[in-house]
């Protein structure tokens, strides 16, 4: 299937966090979410708010920077939050466990690249870059798998 593309513009961080509550209210076990950008693009509040929207007690919602992980108990399924930006090499995933969450959990990965080629081709993408004005950013959700296509217009509203 050809890739599929949504552009969105995010407006500024309370847009970004409307937009991570929608895209997990219709998330289900199994679901990956590679979060792509530079330093300072948004992915981690983005995770950060999904991650907050589907727990069924608020919680601290830290940066994996240095954990590498961090699980969640949602009431329908865990969720994973990764940062791979200090992983060197894609096999270093495999000793994560990432590999057993991609098909049981709802994972979220920051810098994504450090998969390599275990990334896996049904995810659904996001890759955030800034905007002329400091507070928005850009966005392009992009899917080749077609469980997405029902779910994609929950995204843009």
């Amino acid at each position: 299937m050809p890739a599929r593309t949504l552009h969105l513009a995010l407006l500024g961080p309370e847009s970004t966090a409307t937009l991570a509550r929608r895209i997990g209210a219709v998330l289900c076990a199994g679901d990956v979410l590679l979060l792509d950008g530079p330093v300072g693009a948004g992915k981690t509040h983005f995770a950060r708010s999904l991650i907050q929207s589907l727990l069924p007690t608020p919680e601290d919602v830290p940066s994996p920077t240095f954990t590498l992980v961090q699980t969640y108990e949602a009431p329908a399924f865990d969720i994973w939050h990764t940062d791979l930006y200090r992983l060197s090499a894609p096999e270093e995933v495999i000793e994560l466990g990432l590999l057993g969450a991609f098909e049981h959990s709802v994972t979220l990965v920051e810098w994504p690249d450090r998969l390599g080629a275990l990334a896996p081709t049904d995810a659904l993408s996001l890759t955030f870059a800034p905007h002329d004005d400091p507070d928005q950013r850009v966005l392009d959700i992009t899917w080749h798998d077609p469980r997405w296509d029902g779910r994609a217009g929950e995204f843009s509203g």
